[in-house]
């Protein structure tokens, strides 16, 4: 069975892999989840946050055994982890995230997507270090096909994201090249597109590639379904 880290994404933390972490333990594998810095239980100032601190938190958590999973925004450190030791894990899995392109950061990323949308519900600190999403925009984006208890507990944790790391360029090669992918596709994003999820998908091999019909948020409507792509993966990595 398989060892999986997993990554959330913007503005989230470890807490919102809580109904797939069990699901996955269900099949057999171990899960864990970590707050990336400023986030969840993390103490990290918004204001220290670099993409470099997040890369390093992946990889103190890291084994050779390693499958990383990022979500989202979460593409972009656990591809910062790969680029960086290759060796210290085993595979990655991006589900609905950012797959870097060379020298790119992921704010750039975003702003050469087919639609753009985010961008209004974004409401940056009056200090520019981070942004927030609006309490409006928060169900249509990340969780439109989610339970009603997931709105409560999401709302009271979720947090502002820093900016800094969005924007700094990721240099990725062969280091980067070298680590196994697998991707997750959710048709019924509203956050990343589904046709650019596709698109950046294109560097997995095609027996890699699955797709699930969910919003922005797969690990909170569809747990299961997500836990056995994982496993149906983790025996392909």
């Amino acid at each position: 069975m398989a060892s999986f880290l997993l990554i959330h994404g913007s503005c989230h933390g470890a807490w919102c892999w809580r109904d797939l972490i069990p699901a996955l333990e269900a099949q057999g594998h171990t899960a864990r989840a970590i707050d990336m810095p400023s986030h969840g239980a993390d103490p990290t100032p918004v204001a220290e946050v670099t993409l470099e601190s997040c890369r390093d938190a992946i990889l103190n958590a890291c084994t050779p055994d390693t499958i990383v999973v990022g979500h989202s925004w979460g593409g972009y450190p656990i591809s910062a982890a790969a680029e960086a030791q290759p060796d210290a894990m085993h595979a990655l899995i991006y589900l609905c995230a950012y797959v870097p392109q060379d020298g790119l950061s992921m704010a750039e990323m975003r702003r050469r997507g087919p639609q753009q949308t985010i961008a209004h519900a974004v409401e940056k600190s009056a200090d520019g270090l981070s942004y927030t999403v609006s309490v409006d925009a928060i169900p249509k984006l990340f969780f439109h096909d989610c339970s009603d208890d997931i709105l409560p507990y999401a709302y009271a944790r979720l947090c502002p994201q820093a900016i800094r790391p969005q924007e700094t360029p990721l240099p990725v090669g062969p280091r980067f090249a070298k680590v196994a992918k697998a991707y997750i596709r959710t048709t019924d994003d509203r956050t990343i597109p589904t046709e650019y999820q596709a698109q950046m998908s294109a560097c997995v091999p095609e027996s890699l590639r699955r797709t699930i019909n969910s919003s922005h948020s797969p690990f909170f409507s569809h747990p299961q379904e997500l836990a056995g792509l994982f496993t149906e993966l983790a025996s392909k990595l």
